[in-house]
């Protein structure tokens, strides 16, 4: 080990020194900081920065060593073996093939029950006296890994006491009745995956969207948001919400005796007019007998 500045200099020339050093700071760069020369051979890296990498075959001490972990003998042991491979024979994917279909309509709804909305309530995780929104069951870990929505069910419904106000995407018949008869409302609206999203990061309005007719009282708050809430486009989504049974946001746009279909008219709601049949008007060759 190279001597160090201790070693140098015995122990009242260090003292000397170190007085003159602190009295003169000027003269400080003429006296260049002093360091163990065996610095560079203690450096390393943080534990778990690397993993050493195991080499195989190197001997048994290794604990890879001979057969490098393999096994003995055998196609595993001298080749890869090709998933799915059954020996050669017909593999079982082929033979029974693959059932059932996958529904790519289908939208994964995150159940929520009215018990546990209640349960949220009694622990002042959720406020009754503002709206209930996604939003706010994100925030307060009342629903977790939502994708197409949340739907409210009516488990526990006998527990709810307190008035609510809860904006959700979608809410059973029980669900709407137990609420409404604690005197609350329910009023559903549509959220697409990537809104859902945007909501939890507070990006977008979780009431608000240029269709949305939404009352409660509240300032709309517009302006705040970067990103602008969207509306259904497909037809069974609109149709859903323009039900007034469903407490959709779009049942405004219905006119009295009309229902929410898209595609079918009420009867009576729409116009019928009669098809004329014009008569030919006879020509002399009409009256001939042969």
């Amino acid at each position: 080990m190279a001597p160090t500045l201790q070693a140098a200099l015995p122990p009242s020339g260090l003292a000397s020194f170190v007085a003159t050093r602190n009295s003169l700071p000027l003269l400080s760069f003429l006296y260049p900081q002093q360091r163990w020369a065996s610095i560079l051979s203690g450096l390393s890296d943080n534990p778990g920065a690397y993993h050493k990498a195991i080499r195989r075959g190197r001997g048994p001490s290794s604990g890879k060593g001979k057969t490098s972990g393999r096994g003995h003998k055998g196609q595993k042991q001298h080749g890869k073996v090709p998933r799915g491979f059954n020996g050669g024979q017909t593999p079982d994917e082929v033979v029974h093939g693959t059932k059932g279909v996958q529904n790519v309509f289908s939208v994964d709804m995150k159940p929520l029950n009215l018990d546990k909305v209640q349960s949220w309530i009694d622990q002042g995780r959720l406020d009754p006296s503002k709206p209930i929104t996604i939003r706010e069951l994100a925030k307060s870990r009342c629903v977790a890994g939502v994708k197409d929505g949340v739907k409210l069910l009516a488990k526990g419904s006998e527990k709810v006491t307190t008035p609510l106000n809860i904006i959700i995407s979608r809410a059973s018949a029980s669900a709407i009745a137990a609420i409404e008869a604690a005197g609350g409302s329910v009023i559903t609206r549509y959220y697409s995956p990537h809104s859902i999203r945007r909501i939890v990061k507070g990006e977008t309005d979780p009431i608000h969207s240029l269709q949305s007719q939404i009352a409660l009282g509240l300032q709309s708050e517009l302006g705040v948001y970067t990103k602008r809430l969207p509306d259904p486009t497909g037809r069974k989504d609109i149709e859903y919400y323009r039900d007034p049974a469903h407490r959709g946001y779009l049942s405004y746009q219905l006119e009295e005796g009309q229902g929410p279909s898209l595609f079918f008219k009420t009867p009576g709601t729409g116009t019928f007019v009669a098809k004329r049949i014009k008569k030919k008007a006879a020509s002399a060759a009409d009256n001939r007998i042969w």
